[in-house]
């Protein structure tokens, strides 16, 4: 029986670009068995390692090792998690004269994981994480990480810790480590806006290597943003006062994120998370869609663009160059028909997404007749017997 991850509950974070910063309180993972699809983790706003005897560690190459100890005598031993789709078949261990050893590829996040001995699913340990696995048992839970908070000199200090939006700003949790002539915690952040401060013995305060800061609570605190950088341009409305740019990234909020006037019209830069966005402009109180956009969607019947940031797969229908429109529809949008709107350029229809890792069915809409994407040969039957094509999605 394949053991796999009771999903964990998606942390929601409000990212605004600065100084209109605003966040949700970030929070732990925990199970929440109706969420995502079983074995991918859902996104985390944090973590950190938390092993008795270290059985898990980054190696120069980049690969990440896996470590059993003991157990030199068994046959055969697997290694199945998350990032394998939890297989039976592969993930074979490498022997050695202390146990068993596997170098994987890993992104930064979270991830779960067990050891197969002899046909038995067994978590690590030594690692201290777990989470339930839906069977009566745990899977291990490791976080590779992608951040180092860093503190310059106070040499003579006796305990500092890092807190945040990111932890509900508890001091007590992430104690920092003295290296040197620095002062350093290393862990897992998701990616997005996050304020921190550092405790120094009771004391709090800002970053002294980070000039970029905001107000919480009327307190100075730092601020770190993580992810890719997406720019926003509106041309003309030069007459406007304000321009104000409002989406899925930012909660909708029409007052938190505004444009700058340029020299044809109204632009800003900020740091999302990788992902795909609806958004609107808002000039003068009148909301719009991006005029420069072909790109757009349908959520509730609301009419919005669609950006994908560092998109992983594009969808591509060759011909139908008579067409008036093509949408696609699927599994990332619940089937809505009216879908996403593909552009044609050429001689094709194509739209980008950022897509999990996992399976995806869908179609194309084609001037409102549904087709299966004929250049794709992997389908299955649906309940209309007119099936659907099926897209998988590595880690």
């Amino acid at each position: 029986m394949i053991r796999r991850l009771t999903p964990y509950i998606i942390v929601i974070l409000t990212f605004c670009i600065v100084p209109q910063l605003q966040f949700g309180k970030a929070m732990r993972y925990i199970s929440a068995a109706a969420k995502s699809d079983p074995g991918y983790p859902d996104d985390v706003a944090y973590g950190v390692n938390k092993f008795s005897k270290v059985t898990v560690r980054e190696l120069p190459s980049g690969l990440t090792r896996f470590f059993l100890p003991g157990n030199t005598s068994v046959r055969r031993v697997q290694l199945s998690g998350s990032f394998n789709d939890w297989t039976t078949q592969q993930g074979l261990m490498t022997r050695t004269d202390s146990g068993w050893v596997s170098d994987i590829k890993l992104e930064p996040g979270i991830y779960a994981y067990k050891f197969i001995v002899n046909g038995r699913w067994t978590r690590d340990l030594e690692n201290n994480l777990k989470e339930a696995d839906g069977f009566g048992d745990y899977n291990s839970i490791y976080f590779r990480y992608n951040y180092t908070f860093r503190l310059p000199g106070n040499q003579s200090a006796r305990r500092i810790s890092v807190a945040g939006s990111f932890n509900n700003w508890n001091a007590n949790e992430l104690v920092m480590t003295f290296k040197n002539d620095h002062w350093e915690k290393q862990l897992y952040l998701h990616e997005g806006s996050h304020l921190y401060r550092f405790m120094i013995d009771g004391r709090w305060t800002v970053d002294p290597s980070n000039p970029t800061q905001a107000k919480y609570k009327s307190e100075a605190v730092s601020v770190l943003s993580l992810g890719e950088t997406a720019t926003f341009k509106l041309n003309g409305f030069t007459n406007a006062q304000n321009v104000y740019v409002a989406g899925s990234f930012n909660d909708w909020n029409p007052n938190s994120t505004r444009l700058k006037k340029t020299a044809k019209g109204w632009a800003l830069s900020i740091i999302l998370p990788k992902g795909n966005y609806e958004y609107k402009f808002i000039a003068d109180g009148q909301w719009m869609t991006d005029p420069g956009n072909p790109h757009s969607s349908v959520t509730d019947d609301n009419h919005n663009s669609f950006m994908s940031v560092a998109p992983n797969h594009t969808f591509v229908l060759k011909g139908y160059n008579n067409a008036r429109e093509v949408r696609l529809a699927g599994d990332m949008n619940n089937w809505n028909p009216t879908g996403y709107t593909l552009v044609h350029e050429g001689n094709e229809w194509h739209i980008s997404m950022r897509l999990k890792p996992g399976k995806y069915r869908y179609k194309f809409v084609v001037d409102g007749q549904w087709i299966l994407d004929p250049g794709n040969k992997q389908r299955e039957q649906n309940e209309y017997g007119t099936g659907n094509s099926v897209l998988w999605i590595a880690n």
